[in-house]
């Protein structure tokens, strides 16, 4: 399930980022890496903010539904 369906306070862990190679280095830099832990904050105008690895991060909707939790 992509990123961008969890609701607010869901704690999950990343199983694949998809995209174009330049689309995951740039998550992959953010800390969104298979593996990792990940917790949705908000969601609010199309805009994801989670939690990952001790930062606070917001990407848009289209990059959150490349990241498969």
């Amino acid at each position: 399930m992509p990123l961008s369906f969890l609701e607010e306070g869901l704690k999950v862990r990343i199983q694949r980022v998809g995209g174009l190679e330049e689309t995951k280095q740039f998550l992959e830099k953010l800390g969104f890496v298979s593996g990792a832990d990940v917790e949705v904050i908000s969601r609010t105008g199309g805009n994801v903010i989670v939690n990952i690895k001790g930062s606070r991060v917001a990407i848009g909707k289209e990059m959150a539904n490349k990241i498969m939790v």
